[in-house]
This record gives structure tokens, sequence and C-alpha cells, in this order.
């Protein structure tokens, strides 16, 4: 169903033309062309997603969606640019921190797949021994990896590695909220996940978030196990289907809270 061209990726399928037929404001922007009888929903933490069989039922790009994703780059940008004023102290000693922990730039840049599959580079506060780093990303962080600084476990637990992903709000490549951006070839149990979740590419339809659905349900970390690896995935599906500015809030606010203050990173 899905294009894997590393480049950018055809994700025409995933959207059908707004219908002239029957309103069902239930079904999120699941396209209104398709008959109700032929979907079937799942619950990811309390937000129904529509399928069609195993794929993710294609969204209308109706007026309406694209108003809310006018408003949600706007909130974007002035989100993360108050943020990035704010706590800019902060991440000034955490840059001199890291440079003083061990030799080598505070940033960590890396290639992640954005909206329609486009590469963007990332940015985060380097966590790992510069001779340890993995570019490629596919070699995913554990518990007590021995590749971490001291200082480096401690920004991971509280997050604080992916404040300078607010850069990349800034310049577009990603969202407050959105899935998460994966790197080319990321793993689930071992194996490629767009080989075995044929419907993998349907979250880069939206640009990809400093955190999401997912990660705010404690979906987050290693993709080890594949029954996690799936549910992460379909916690997006059901963002992308549903999202609005009150989700995007309850999802900031439950981060907040999850992560920079109950510090659940590794």
């Amino acid at each position: 169903m899905f294009s894997t061209s590393a480049s950018s990726r055809d994700l025409s399928s995933i959207f059908s033309p707004p219908g002239t037929g029957h309103s069902r404001a239930e079904l999120g922007d699941v396209s209104d062309t398709i008959p109700r009888a032929t979907l079937s929903a799942r619950a990811a933490s309390g937000i129904q997603s529509y399928w069609l069989g195993d794929a993710p039922a294609p969204i209308r790009m109706s007026g309406a969606r694209l108003a809310r994703l006018a408003a949600k780059r706007t909130l974007d940008i002035i989100g993360a640019l108050l943020v990035l004023l704010f706590l800019m102290p902060l991440l000034i000693v955490v840059a001199i921190a890291i440079k003083v922990s061990d030799p080598g730039p505070a940033l960590f840049k890396q290639a992640r797949l954005g909206k329609d599959g486009r590469p963007f580079t990332i940015y985060k506060f380097r966590s790992m021994y510069m001779n340890k780093c993995s570019v490629d990303g596919v070699a995913q962080t554990t518990s007590e990896d021995p590749r971490v600084m001291p200082l480096g476990a401690f920004i991971r637990r509280t997050s604080i590695d992916e404040l300078p992903q607010l850069l990349n709000v800034l310049v577009g490549d990603m969202s407050l909220v959105g899935p998460r951006p994966h790197v080319e070839g990321q793993l689930a149990a071992g194996q490629r996940y767009n080989e075995v979740l044929p419907y993998y590419d349907y979250r880069l339809i939206m640009r990809p978030g400093l955190t999401g659905w997912a990660q705010a349900n404690g979906f987050r970390g290693p993709t080890d196990n594949m029954s996690r690896a799936r549910l992460r995935i379909e916690h997006d599906v059901a963002y992308i289907q549903n999202f609005s500015f009150m989700l995007d809030l309850k999802i900031m606010l439950r981060t907040l809270r999850r992560e920079f203050i109950g510090g659940t990173g590794f």
C-alpha cells in the first residue's frame, strides 16, 4: 500500500477527497466516502482509530482539517519560540556541562524521517560518550547502557536531551505534538518496522512531534517488544485521525508530568 523510497514517499493512497454524503463527526478525519459498516475500531488509550481490514482508514483532507493544521503550525512557532527563550539559561548550562564532561560537541545530530518520508537532521543534547555514539540510530539505547555518560543518564531520564528539537519545530521539520520521528530502517523486535507493519508509513502524513499520544501513554524507549511496538504505531494512527488543539494540550501536559517531572526516560 505504501512506497518505501528513502527521499520521500507517495502517501496519496492515505488521503481521499472530501465526500458529499453524510456527516460522521465521531469518526474524526476518516474519509466520509467509506461505508461505516466496512470500518472496524481500535482503542488507543481512550481514543478510537478506524481501520479497513488491517490498514488504517484513509483521511479526508477537509477544509476543517486544513484549518486545524494551519492553527497547529502557528501554535508550534509561537510555543517553540517562547519555550526556547524561557529555557535559554538551562540550555546554555546543559551545553557547557556536556562539553566539560566529555570532549566533543554538545549537540548530537542524526538523520530522521519527517513528513512524507523526507529526511531531516534532528538535534538532541549529546548524552553518550563521543567515541560510543551511534549515528545511524539503529542500535537503540537500553537501560544501564554503558555508552551513556552519567550526565547523559540524567538528561535522558528527564528528557532534557530532547529540548534542542524545539529548533526543529521552529524551522518546520517537526511539530510540538505528533508521531515521534524514527530513523530510516527503525527496528521493531529486531525486524524493520515497515516490514512487519505494512501500514507503518501512515504515520508520515503529519509532521513528527517532540512528543506524541504514544509517548504520553508510556509507549516510549526501545522497540524490542513487538506487541508494544505495534501499540505505539496504533497510538500514532489514533492521533492522526483525531488531532485537535485540546488533544495536543492534553498530550503536552501529560508529557510534562511523565517525562520532565516524573523522569521515565533512559
